[in-house]
């Protein structure tokens, strides 16, 4: 114990004495708790079923961990859906697993999404947007966050928001359609939007995307990549969840009129035609619910799943026999799919039909491993590979 906390102080004696003059001064603080306990001990992790050569161990516990955001000195942001708090964790002493929680705030409506952008945390409501400032100087005591923007519909139906910058500084922000299956006359329903970072500019940036809870950033050609979710109450098998990829604002990705790129709905898709909207770079599982995605850019995997995309797949609700649970895999090359395979599974039993985690988000660490958060288990898993 005396060691640990000497290494501790020796971590923060260095992030506060860096030679960056602008590196954030971190602080232990008040309001932290442990970030692991027993309880997760108590998670049957040897049920994951992994490629041979990695590991899955748990990083943190966060009560209905959902979407995550890394800051450069490695303060790790996760938002929350089904409560109303925003969290920070830290590993303290270079082991790889977290040691201290904040709660950065309560009483928020869906927090889910959090970003992270020159020494700020932006936090997405369902109707808002807003920002701590400095936040890694005074995660004990953050205080009143500022409202960057607050125009935002305030539906609660597909309201929670998955929130990301971009490569052009922008804060991309979606909006999900407020129904399972409908028209919209307002273009910001089904939609990408994105803000600059004082909240001026707010513009649709993708249409047609009924709810997607995850994008990324291609590391090579700057696309942007997203999952969204397919409708329900079209059968077990149909319509599929999708990957899609935007190469250029104003594109229509094809809700309510079209899913999965060939499949007419049953209430729309009389009104247009499939061929005039952009088709999925890959159909994934039906009902699959897809999140999270990442490119994988570290060094710690095989070279084959260098710039692959790992998605998590929090898994279905509206299918009578389950499926998803999952982390995924879709290859790339030259910007199309090469194929869509399961990389980690086990949080369902196929058989009793009963999980016991959800995958939300997932995250490359700087060392090359990967983060996947879990809002029904309530961690975020570390996964990694030695061979």
């Amino acid at each position: 114990m005396k060691g640990s906390k000497i290494i501790a102080a020796f971590v923060l004696f260095m992030a506060c004495s860096s030679s960056n003059s602008d590196a954030p001064v971190l602080v232990d603080g008040e309001n932290s708790s442990p970030a692991i306990t027993e309880a997760s001990s108590r998670l049957p992790l040897n049920t994951i079923k992994l490629p041979q050569g990695f590991e899955i161990s748990v990083y943190a516990e966060v009560d209905n961990a959902r979407s995550m955001a890394l800051s450069p000195s490695g303060t790790l942001f996760v938002g929350n859906r089904a409560g109303d708090k925003v969290y920070a964790v830290r590993d303290m002493d270079g082991d790889f697993k977290a040691d201290k929680r904040w709660i950065l705030a309560s009483g928020l409506n869906m927090p889910n999404g959090v970003a992270f952008k020159n020494g700020d945390l932006y936090v997405a409501e369902v109707s808002r947007i807003l920002k701590f400032a400095g936040i890694e100087s005074k995660l004990g005591n953050p205080g009143t966050p500022t409202v960057v923007f607050d125009k935002y519909p305030t539906e609660t139906h597909h309201g929670w928001k998955y929130i990301a910058f971009g490569p052009d500084g922008k804060l991309y922000v979606p909006v999900g359609a407020p129904c399972n299956i409908c028209e919209s006359k307002d273009a910001v329903y089904a939609s990408i939007t994105r803000i600059n970072t004082d909240g001026s500019g707010m513009e649709v940036y993708a249409n047609g995307i009924r709810n997607t809870v995850g994008f990324t950033w291609h590391p090579q050609t700057n696309e942007m990549w997203f999952t969204d979710n397919g409708r329900d109450m079209m059968g077990d098998d149909i319509p599929p969840c999708e990957l899609n990829k935007i190469t250029q604002a104003g594109m229509h990705f094809g809700y309510p009129y079209c899913h999965g790129g060939t499949i007419k709905d049953t209430e729309f898709g009389n009104k247009r035609a499939c061929s005039e909207f952009t088709v999925p770079v890959q159909n994934l599982g039906p009902h699959v619910a897809p999140l999270g995605l990442k490119f994988y850019t570290g060094s710690m995997f095989p070279s084959q799943y260098s710039n692959q995309v790992f998605i998590a797949e929090h898994g279905s609700w509206n299918r009578s026999k389950k499926i998803g649970y999952r982390v995924s895999l879709v290859g790339v090359a030259n910007g199309a799919s090469t194929g869509y395979s399961t990389f980690a599974s086990g949080w369902l039993d196929d058989e009793a039909q009963k999980a016991w985690g959800r995958p939300v988000d997932v995250l490359v660490m700087p060392d090359g491993s990967m983060l996947v958060s879990d809002d029904m288990a309530g961690v975020i898993y570390r996964i990694t590979y030695s061979g």
